[in-house]
């Protein structure tokens, strides 16, 4: 059993002196991340021609970024507003499970999106007889019952630690590498467990993302023409924007937590905040600007309004 019952979240050491007037932009890219999302899911629910596998991932991806900012920015709201940097071990665990789940089924989701991505450019002709929406929706329940399988372990695992009275993490929410820092027992288990983790489900994800763009990337550089292979490159922009904004500060954050004893806390804080805010602020954005018939209906909504 634990030997404190909270934790103390980090802070944004850029904005210690501004604390209230910082929470105004971070409410606002909050509030932002939950309208896109919302839009993005209405839209594909109302519109009878998005009821297809590529639309069917993308609101799974939504639902994760929901998701995601949902489990992270309310903590770090109440803690510029309030300046309520307590956090029950709970509280924390919970929170920790959320993140890190939110975050795997992201992974999943990229994955399966680019598996469509390599379907569609790859074998174009048997696209709409190997994807399907039933296999849509199987391929979604199975990212839920992997992630659960992977992520329940995390929170049990580190019952069992003993952590000491005065445990300030380094960022606004909590993360399990950084939680397991402050533990007083030999973490060696909890350690391999992560480590295990990240490369069976996050690593192998972007492994396979990369071998599918080295598959699609093949068939792109077979097609004739520059005209249709700039074509068939353009339907995979918005997919590789996702898998930059996700993954890359993945890695460096997961590097940082590993080997970066000496790394700054403005370094920390600002690798963290990139990598847990913006996929959600940043995902829908790309997705309405190069999916016409999304775009389109925001145009209606918003002249409907008018």
């Amino acid at each position: 059993q634990p030997s404190t019952p909270s934790f103390f979240l980090g802070g944004f050491p850029a904005w210690e002196t501004t604390q209230m007037w910082s929470a105004v932009p971070l409410c606002s890219a909050y509030l932002l991340a939950l309208l896109e999302n919302l839009t993005v899911l209405s839209i594909i629910k109302v519109e009878r021609s998005l009821h297809s596998p590529m639309y069917l991932l993308l609101a799974m991806l939504a639902v994760a970024d929901l998701g995601l900012s949902t489990s992270t920015f309310p903590t770090m709201l109440r803690m510029l507003w309030l300046e309520a940097r307590e956090i029950s071990f709970g509280a924390c665990l919970a929170q920790m499970f959320f993140i890190h789940t939110f975050a795997e089924i992201e992974s999943a989701v990229i994955l399966a999106m680019a598996f469509d991505r390599y379907v569609a450019i790859c074998h174009p002709l048997r696209y709409s007889s190997i994807l399907t929406n039933s296999v849509a929706t199987k391929i979604g329940v199975a990212i839920v019952v992997r992630t659960a399988l992977v992520q329940v372990p995390l929170p049990v695992l580190l019952t069992r630690l003993c952590f000491t009275r005065v445990s300030k993490l380094s960022h606004p929410y909590c993360l399990h590498p950084d939680i397991i820092k402050h533990a007083g027992l030999d973490t060696r288990i909890n350690r391999a467990y992560d480590l295990f983790m990240l490369l069976s489900t996050l690593g192998l994800d972007l492994l396979f993302v990369l071998l599918s763009y080295l598959l699609i990337l093949k068939a792109i550089l077979n097609i004739a023409t520059w005209r249709e292979r700039l074509k068939a490159l353009n339907t995979c922009i918005s997919h590789i924007c996702a898998v930059l904004l996700f993954f890359i500060p993945m890695i460096c954050l997961s590097m940082m937590h590993r080997f970066g004893k000496h790394v700054s806390p403005r370094a920390y804080a600002f690798t963290a905040n990139l990598h847990f805010l913006a996929p959600p602020i940043l995902n829908p954005v790309v997705y309405s600007v190069k999916t016409k018939t999304i775009r389109r209906q925001i145009l209606r909504m918003l002249c409907q309004r008018r």
